[in-house]
């Protein structure tokens, strides 16, 4: 069976165009650097001003959100067109793609007010505004019920306390998305209001803390911070489902158009091009490498397969959260085979003479394990599939997303 994609000869023609640009206007130095870590304040604050730059010049283009409708800021593309732009920009080992920030835009689509979406979400949209999520607090993790952030009334604003933890602090940050407590005698999942919350206001700190994947990570504190009442995202007691319509992508609700696995490219890589080896050794590398190349090609059929219902507008349900504890497993999996493979060169860094690959499989021992946690982990995932196949205690649908709850997908 051939699943290669098809394309016109507009879109041929639009390939082009993005493959000029990006030759253009990408310098070597800017492309998107492997390894955090050793990149300096300096020249972190340095390639972000230079991306924020190209993403407002992509804005206008159309291509920074190419399939939400352009009344906003979009593009008012089609799901093919976004294609085209990550496979393109993947080869040109450039930046693509919009962050935590396209959880939120999927809840503002859904749940925002028309006066919040002009607030919100066209600055966002022409990348005037940049955005972080904040949703894990330190008690609160998996269980991301367990909100023990406050906000109370003041007149229209509301007063927010607490704090939250594993938070980006990017240069230029406008708005912060939490959900806080907002009733503390409302039962859970009721008792929940998701704000925006402006990231430079009096009270809003952050602490620089440093993580198995680099130091840009934050905690973050709120300290009787005022958040004007028109920053309240649906009802002050229906945060917990706003929360849930981002949490529809984070979990793998929208697909992916174009899903990568560079890693898997170099454990292949390294198996064809090694020499030296004892027949047996070789032959049980070659069934890992095996085993890795039919794991990342179904994980790549699951992201494609969701990206497609999605842009169909079909209702999903267990989709998404199969698709990422499929990805979540096979990329552990994975990484223990690379170390199998690659023994102890799979373990150096970025700085090592001897490192393969410029150092990415070190790369990906940790991403591999620090990956499990975002979006909910692996037992997460499962208790999310059970419980929407029937097989749970507890039953539940997928939450609204801009695919089934409005007239455009995103």
């Amino acid at each position: 069976m051939d699943f290669a994609l098809p394309y016109t000869k507009e879109q041929e023609l639009f390939r082009k165009e993005v493959r000029a640009w990006l030759e253009a206007n990408v310098p070597q130095e800017m492309k998107e650097p492997l390894d955090t870590r050793h990149v300096s304040d300096e020249e972190y604050e340095r390639y972000h001003a230079f991306w924020n730059a190209k993403r407002r010049e992509m804005a206008v283009k159309g291509w920074l959100w190419p399939t939400l409708p352009k009344q906003y800021g979009g593009g008012g593309l089609t799901g093919e067109h976004e294609t085209i732009l990550q496979e393109e920009f993947h080869k040109h080992n450039a930046p693509y793609g919009n962050g935590t920030t396209a959880f939120l835009v999927s809840s503002l689509l859904v749940w925002a007010t028309e006066a919040q979406k002009q607030k919100f979400m066209v600055p966002i949209l022409k990348h005037d505004a940049i955005t972080s999520q904040a949703f894990t607090e330190p008690q609160s993790g998996s269980d991301l019920a367990s909100i023990h952030s406050t906000a109370v009334r003041d007149g229209d604003d509301w007063i927010i306390n607490g704090s939250k933890a594993f938070q980006g602090n990017p240069p230029g940050l406008t708005w912060v998305y939490s959900p806080i407590m907002t009733d503390s005698d409302a039962p859970r999942h009721r008792n929940l209001g998701f704000f925006m919350i402006p990231g430079r206001a009096p009270g809003v700190t952050f602490v620089r803390t440093r993580t198995m994947n680099g130091n840009r990570q934050n905690l973050l504190f709120y300290d009787n911070v005022r958040v004007p009442g028109d920053h309240l995202i649906g009802g002050d007691h229906q945060g917990w489902q706003v929360t849930n319509t981002a949490l529809e992508q984070e979990h793998g609700g929208r697909g992916q158009a174009f899903p990568r696995d560079p890693n898997m490219d170099n454990l292949m890589a390294y198996v064809q091009g090694v020499k030296g080896q004892e027949n047996g050794e070789r032959d049980i590398h070659h069934q890992e490498a095996m085993k890795a190349y039919i794991d990342s090609h179904l994980s790549t059929l699951f992201a494609q397969r969701n990206f497609g219902m999605y842009m169909a507008r079909q209702e999903m349900s267990y989709h998404g959260s199969q698709a990422t504890m499929w990805n979540k497993v096979y990329n552990v999996d994975n990484a223990e085979r690379t170390r199998h493979i690659m023994k102890l060169y799979a373990m150096l860094g970025v700085l090592e003479p001897r490192a393969l690959f410029d150092g990415r499989p070190e790369t990906y021992q940790r991403g591999s394990l620090t990956g499990v946690h975002p979006g909910g982990t692996i037992e997460i995932q499962k208790v999310i599939i059970a419980r929407r196949i029937g097989i749970s205690r507890t039953q539940e649908r997928a939450a609204p997303t801009p695919a089934t709850a409005t007239t455009f997908a995103s």
